[in-house]
């Protein structure tokens, strides 16, 4: 079965083409990394799967379910990361979690793990503007994943984080702990070298066209470089 199916997606910003005849499907339980510039339309990407912003022409569905007719199905199935933490700042860690628990009607006691998992449990309680960047990234990145949902969309998940501190969250953006709900996920990256050996399929966007498609195995940093010049 195909996570992700999207065919000749043309998404527009007024009159500009952020994203231009783009065509990929993804298998379920693949990883697809888009890679391109900035400006390249890596992150619009994500959104148009999220749901946060409408196709003007092509087809996209994801799950098996078709956008934006059927995004009522498929959004309690999505974890986003982007590059806002998606959290309220005067709220702490531990209330962001327990008001998304909530909305996705996970126990309480899943958020205790997540709080633990990424390593907030000692300052869970103090608001988010109080915290580092790093920090309050490891709260989005446990937002995220909370729900356990069958798609991650990960826009450069790793920004702001330090060593031990990717280390500790990697496994949160990797395999679902459900084996009967496989997990697929897309990211973005500026670091090829990192994410190349994560991809089963790399998609490269110039100036939002589809310039490369390829099983990340047949792949290195260097083929991938030209993407940024």
């Amino acid at each position: 079965m195909r996570a992700l199916e999207i065919d000749r997606l043309v998404r527009r910003f007024g009159e500009r083409e952020v994203l231009r005849e783009l065509s990929v499907a993804l298998p379920t339980g693949g990883t697809l990394l888009v890679l391109g510039a900035n400006g390249a339309g890596k992150t619009t990407l994500l959104r148009v799967l999220a749901s946060l912003l409408r196709p003007h022409r092509g087809e996209v569905r994801v799950l098996g379910r078709a956008l934006p007719a059927e995004a009522w199905a498929v959004r309690g199935r999505v974890g986003m990361l982007g590059h806002e933490p998606l959290l309220y700042r005067e709220l702490s860690a531990r209330e962001n979690l327990r008001f998304h628990a909530r909305l996705h009607g996970v126990a309480r006691e899943r958020v205790e793990r997540m709080l633990e998992a990424v390593g907030l449990v000692a300052r869970a309680d103090e608001p988010l503007r109080a915290l580092s960047r790093g920090m309050v990234q490891r709260a989005a990145i446990a937002r995220a994943v909370l729900h356990e949902p069958e798609l991650l969309l990960l826009d450069e998940p790793l920004a702001n984080l330090d060593p031990a501190a990717i280390e500790r969250v990697q496994p949160l953006l990797h395999a679902s702990s459900d084996p009967a709900r496989p997990r697929t996920r897309v990211l973005t990256s500026h670091d090829p070298a990192r994410s190349l050996a994560e991809a089963d399929l790399v998609l490269g966007l110039r100036e939002g066209r589809g310039e490369l498609l390829a099983p990340g195995a047949e792949l290195d940093a260097s083929t991938v470089g030209a993407l940024y010049r």
